[in-house]
């Protein structure tokens, strides 16, 4: 009896895992795999080239503007409720973009889209944290969790690519729709969870700073690369959206229920995980976009081949975040994982400032190595930074933290693609006008290596900031409690004495 008991509660734990990691796949491939579809799509429907950004935009405006909301319907419907409905929502508004006939009708299925991922990405990672409470086991689940989202991107460019080329640019879209089918029969073997009893009503005021302030922003950083940093509507957004962003902060310390608890923010390690993955991402989303480029333009990749090569990067990926990452937990403390894991990526970073023109060999010298050394670096950063994003929580502070962590990763690809795209243009054409027997390739690929200069940089502050952070509070961070339901009052005594204990006292070894 003991044995079939055991048997069945790890058979609901996998099914939770691949469900879970299969909608992971659905909201990161989702972000790349329409890239390499679009100029297929653009033709069919005749987008103006003035509009067409909004078969990417309207997905990340609705995505990253409504992720906290999402977070807090999650813990008042039940995360496994909210994870279904974000499925087959997600896979009716896929096949509705699929079957567009227009623009309009494309661009309003990106953004339901958008909706429907803002409420399965954090239902998933609240469902995983529920579920995995033993730490080894949720050191291998966190790994499998991570190393989907790690892949996927890279995944998003391949399937976009062969898909694109041999199929149809529609079925970028309509692959989504068997995946989540998959994924809600997986979920029909996940236990039911119960709704927060204590939700009380959605705070209107943050939710609408919130959404507004978030999108503001995203959208000030995607216009940055076609108007320029300087431009007026661009600092109009960017300044707009600060300062609603602020004033949720403002609001939120007031409220009774808040939408996202400032404690959630304030708690030193959690703090050094969203640093370390919000600028993770602002590194690597510029070095795929840097990939893409280089190996297309420079090489003379088809979109396949470029696409292929990435898997390199993938498979690191995979590597870091089970056998290093997934294995390690609980072993050592989270900052002995992530500071390597961004050294890492900075190397590799680090080797292609080194691309030249006239360099041979590029594939295994330059590319091989780098993208090694960034899969890895990205595996073994992911899954520490999603259990110390989510560790300690209860009741609705789960899903707000599941939300927070979701829209880091959002916000530094969004800033990573259009900041580092924008140094390269300007590196290239600044170039080219003090070098005036420079070929276009030249100037390109020192713009590229620019810009890849600075993403090396901003990796090395994201391990200074995340020692930082993590170091003195490491220890506690990343054994967390058992998950009983207690009072938000209770925990905000526990955090208020834990730091004024760590004050008295020499910070414990992490």
């Amino acid at each position: 009896m003991e044995n079939n008991a055991q048997g069945a509660v790890f058979g609901r734990r996998l099914w939770t895992l691949l469900a879970v990691s299969a909608a992971q796949l659905l909201v990161v491939l989702d972000g790349t795999i329409v890239n390499i579809a679009l100029p297929s799509a653009q033709s069919a429907l005749g987008m103006s080239d003035a509009s067409r950004q909004w078969a990417i935009t309207a997905y990340a405006l609705a995505f990253g503007g409504l992720l906290l909301i999402g977070g807090r319907v999650s813990s008042a419907l039940g995360h496994r409720r909210t994870f279904l409905i974000g499925l087959v929502g997600f896979a009716a508004s896929s096949a509705l973009g699929g079957a567009a006939v227009n623009p309009e009708m494309l661009f309003g299925a990106r953004a339901l889209q958008g909706v429907f991922a803002a409420a399965l990405a954090p239902a998933g990672l609240s469902l995983l944290t529920t579920t995995f409470t033993e730490t080894r086991e949720r050191g291998r689940a966190f790994g499998v969790f991570a190393a989907v989202g790690a892949a996927g991107s890279a995944l998003g460019l391949v399937a976009g690519g062969l898909l694109t080329e041999y199929a149809s640019w529609r079925w970028c879209l309509y692959i989504n729709v068997p995946v989540a089918l998959l994924a809600v029969l997986g979920t029909t073997f996940v236990p039911r969870d119960q709704p927060v009893r204590d939700a009380g009503r959605l705070d209107v005021p943050g939710a609408l700073l919130s959404a507004s302030g978030f999108a503001a922003v995203v959208y000030g950083i995607n216009e940055a690369e076609p108007l320029g940093w300087s431009s007026a509507k661009v600092l109009a957004l960017l300044g707009g959206g600060v300062l609603l962003l602020a004033a949720f902060a403002a609001v939120e310390v007031r409220a009774p229920r808040p939408l996202l608890p400032m404690r959630v923010l304030l708690h030193r390690a959690r703090a050094g995980a969203f640093v370390s993955i919000t600028l993770m991402f602002v590194a690597m989303f510029g070095f795929y976009l840097f990939m893409s480029y280089y190996t297309q333009t420079i090489l003379g990749y088809s979109p396949v081949q470029a696409g292929l090569t990435l898997i390199i990067n993938a498979l690191a990926a995979l590597l870091g975040s089970t056998l290093i990452a997934g294995k390690l937990h609980g072993r050592v403390p989270p900052v002995a994982l992530i500071v390597p894991g961004l050294l890492a990526a900075a190397a590799g970073m680090l080797i292609l400032t080194r691309l030249t023109p006239d360099s041979s060999h590029v594939l295994p010298l330059y590319l091989v190595p780098a993208l090694v050394l960034t899969g890895l670096g990205l595996g073994c950063v992911m899954p520490p930074t999603a259990i110390l994003a989510t560790a300690d929580m209860r009741g609705h502070d789960i899903g707000a933290a599941s939300a927070a962590y979701n829209a880091s990763q959002q916000l530094g690809a969004a800033l990573g693609t259009a900041l580092l795209n924008t140094l390269a243009a300007s590196a290239t054409a600044s170039y080219l006008a003090t070098h005036r027997q420079a070929t276009p390739d030249a100037a390109s690929v020192h713009g590229y290596t620019t810009a890849l200069t600075v993403a090396f940089a901003i990796l090395l502050a994201a391990a200074c900031l995340t020692a930082a952070l993590t170091m003195t509070r490491g220890r506690r961070a990343r054994t967390p409690a058992a998950q009983a339901p207690h009072s938000d009052q209770a925990e905000a005594e526990a955090e208020a004495a834990a730091e004024a204990e760590d004050g008295k006292r020499p910070a414990p070894r992490p």
